[in-house]
């Protein structure tokens, strides 16, 4: 039985530039500590594993593909040797994880959250739906079959990436399957100090209007690896601040100090009560909409390339359709 009280723990630290492995290690050390700390639900920040892929943001397309190319190579699978790791240590320690991964599928990539419950089990692996600006020449799009909201030992959590929040029918999607726990990330080091300003408006304000809980990670860049990204102190300007790692109510407080600089984790206790405390004054999704007016079309179907139609199929097809004789008849 879900206890009234979750302790949530958001993870602001650095990636290992260097690939995938040293960055796997970081987060199965970062769940040992936040679950030593009591922590029963961890999120982690925007494409962790590897690393979010900051050089598409300072280096012009025709500069990228080396750094496009190696990105392809520490990019993350599901399942995959670094995903069991994850599962692994979120059943050791009894934790929910949210992880967010560079997937790759083949030759494509992908802006990925995964959700593993306290078992281990992966609950959800979904894609961010429009990657932004900068974005789009690394990452393909994900679609309405991953905004999901699923039951998991503390809660029914749902995710969604950075500037995703700044879709309200994809927030809505969310809202609308009742979610209690939202977990979000963001790149951090990114942008500047308004970038920071802009995440906590946008994460208190999902928070009230949702009436759930919100538990956002950023990410960190120390200067050593600014520089390693790019040598012109002009452009490292882009990849500092920016960072806004922080546990918001379903009355839009902040439940601990926010983490803006630095590694370190925010923990918070989530007192549950407070998400009905909220909904009976304003339920967006129930007392308080109005769906003869307005509502959301949500298509849930996974977005293929093909659609396969075996030959039972076509023989049901065949029965299903009216042939242009049997339509110019009925005419």
């Amino acid at each position: 039985m879900r206890s009234d009280t979750v302790r949530a723990a958001a993870v602001q630290i650095a990636p290992d530039l260097s690939g995938r492995a040293g960055t796997i290690e970081r987060v199965l050390n970062a769940i040992t500590e936040a679950a030593d700390k009591g922590a029963e639900f961890i999120v982690f920040p925007e494409t962790f594993v590897p690393y979010y892929p900051y050089f598409s943001f300072v280096l012009p397309p025709v500069s990228q593909g080396a750094a496009h190319l190696k990105l392809y190579e520490e990019a993350v699978s599901v399942p995959s040797p670094e995903t069991r790791a994850v599962a692994d240590a979120a059943r050791r320690r009894g934790v929910v994880v949210v992880l967010g991964i560079n997937e790759r599928d083949h030759g494509s990539l992908y802006n990925a959250q995964l959700i593993f419950d306290a078992d281990g089990t992966l609950k959800l692996k979904r894609r961010k739906i429009t990657p932004t600006y900068h974005e789009r020449m690394v990452w393909g799009q994900g679609d309405g079959a991953g905004l999901k909201v699923v039951d998991t030992r503390v809660g029914r959590v749902g995710a969604l990436a950075c500037w995703e929040h700044y879709n309200p029918l994809a927030r809505y999607a969310l809202m609308a399957q009742n979610e209690e726990i939202h977990a979000s990330h963001f790149p951090g080091s990114l942008v500047g100090p308004i970038f920071g300003e802009q995440i906590e408006v946008t994460m208190r304000h999902h928070a009230l209007e949702s009436a759930c809980f919100v538990v956002n990670a950023t990410g960190w860049l120390s200067e050593e690896q600014i520089a390693e990204i790019h040598p012109d102190p002009k452009l490292q300007k882009g990849l500092r601040d920016g960072c806004m790692t922080c546990i918001v109510s379903p009355e839009g407080r902040h439940l601990a100090e926010p983490l803006t600089e630095g590694e370190g984790m925010v923990i918070a206790d989530l007192d549950m009560r407070l998400v009905t405390k909220r909904k009976r004054m304003m339920d967006s999704v129930g007392h308080y909409a109005r769906p003869e007016l307005l509502h959301l079309v949500h298509d849930m179907r996974p977005a293929t390339p093909v659609r396969q139609i075996l030959p039972s199929d076509d023989d049901d097809r065949e029965n299903e359709f009216p042939t242009q004789r049997e339509e110019t008849a009925d005419a």
